[in-house]
């Protein structure tokens, strides 16, 4: 089987245990035939950030999400100042990497599979209910080898395998050339136009041949 390309959004990692974890998804997905590809980790570029996102999701069949605690507040205020002010406690935030670049994928119709640490804030496109499954784990080796992952990574990699539903662009007649706009006729219009085509020539040889005098 042909090897996918695949784009993995994840952050830098902060410690040990979060690299061996980052390190186990990218090898379990080579062992299916896919290669991971993350700006900044293993694939790199002289352009923008957003820019070199962009030219390597058009390169890949699908993304793959791994949300990992990058910020962490013990305390803090959710709507800070308004009548709706709320206490927060032991909050873990991902790099929002992961939300730009998930949002990006799912613009581009690649299959999504969400990874997203325990204890994470669920909000935006790491809470379920979306068009796709977000599985919570620890970020162990262990959690990759379970029913669950197994099966919705199965599930995702089927989704990549079939075949692709984008629509290509429709040129404008005034774009394409001859060649491409007979090809693009059904038969019957063919015959129609190319009766159309005989009637003009015939009226031009016969028009020529009234002022000529032939």
């Amino acid at each position: 089987m042909n090897e996918l390309n695949v784009f993995v959004s994840v952050g830098g990692t902060a410690n040990d245990q979060q690299e061996a974890f980052v390190r186990a998804v990218e090898d379990r997905l080579r062992s299916e035939g896919l290669i991971p590809h993350t700006v900044g980790r293993n694939a790199f570029s002289a352009d923008a950030p957003l820019k070199a996102v962009t030219e390597l999701l058009d390169k890949c069949a699908g993304t793959v999400v791994i949300a990992l605690e990058r910020s962490y507040f013990a305390t803090g205020l959710d709507k800070r100042g308004g009548p709706k002010q709320a206490e927060l406690a032991d909050i873990r935030l991902p790099t929002p990497w992961n939300q730009i670049e998930a949002a990006m994928a799912y613009s581009r119709g690649h299959p999504l599979l969400v990874v997203v640490e325990a204890g994470i804030r669920s909000e935006g496109l790491l809470e379920r209910g979306n068009d796709w499954y977000v599985q919570w784990v620890k970020p162990e080796a262990g959690a990759l080898a379970t029913t669950e992952f197994n099966g919705v990574l199965a599930s995702w990699k089927q989704k990549m395998l079939q075949p692709s539903k984008k629509v290509a662009t429709a040129k404008a007649p005034t774009e394409m050339t001859v060649g491409e706009l007979v090809a693009g006729l059904k038969p019957t219009q063919l015959w129609s136009v190319l009766g159309a085509v005989a009637v003009l020539v015939g009226g031009a040889f016969a028009l020529g041949g009234k002022l000529f005098g032939t």
